[in-house]
């Protein structure tokens, strides 16, 4: 039986919205492609969807050997974040899935490392669990730059749908008007900002 995949009209709500980041750890600063530009991206994301009161949290593989999440993409997701260590690939685990519930949110955005492997494997689960997934593309990246087209292939044909960090805040702003507005407008131009 195959699973409907969500509904890639549905809006992305801040009301119903929570930010998963996955991996996003210091010691990948050497491998990873594009990295400085991932990091402000990611920041800028969790800027945006703190100021649109949005939950985050973050995972953490294997930290003895990878270290903790980089400071920038800290300092951004904020101290009431709760970060989860984790030895599995896919970031949906039981800690993952139970802060996911807790925040009574339906709709979970994803971005981090790596796109074939924990990206990948959370957004399956995600989508197995019939959460509405959305991936923020120009914030996910991969030691292997090639492996990034076909991962983020295979989780559209799952039913996740792209956007981008600018996208994704405006859609959740809704309005210029919105009272938090010139904090997702600074949020998306630190994410425009960053380059390759």
């Amino acid at each position: 039986m195959h699973e409907r995949p969500a509904d890639p009209l549905a809006a992305l709500s801040a009301e119903h919205a929570a930010l998963l980041v996955i991996d996003v750890q210091e010691r990948f600063a050497g491998s990873i492609a594009g990295w400085s530009v991932l990091l402000e991206r990611v920041a800028a994301l969790c800027d945006g969807a703190r100021a649109l009161s949005v939950p985050i949290a973050a995972t953490e593989q294997y930290v003895k050997g990878l270290g903790h999440t980089a400071d920038p993409v800290k300092a951004a997701m904020g101290s009431n974040s709760p970060l989860v260590e984790k030895m599995r690939f896919s970031a949906l685990t039981p800690e993952i899935r139970s802060w996911f519930d807790r925040t009574g949110r339906r709709q979970l955005i994803l971005c981090g490392i790596e796109a074939h492997v924990c990206v990948l494997q959370t957004a399956l689960d995600a989508r197995r669990s019939g959460i509405p997934t959305w991936l923020a593309t120009d914030a996910i990246s991969a030691g292997q730059q090639d492996q990034i087209a076909p991962a983020m292939h295979r989780m559209q044909r799952a039913g996740c749908t792209p956007t981008g960090v600018v996208s994704g805040l405006y859609e959740m702003a809704g309005t210029a008007e919105h009272p938090m507005f010139k904090q997702v407008l600074a949020a998306a131009k630190r994410s425009l900002a960053a380059h390759q």
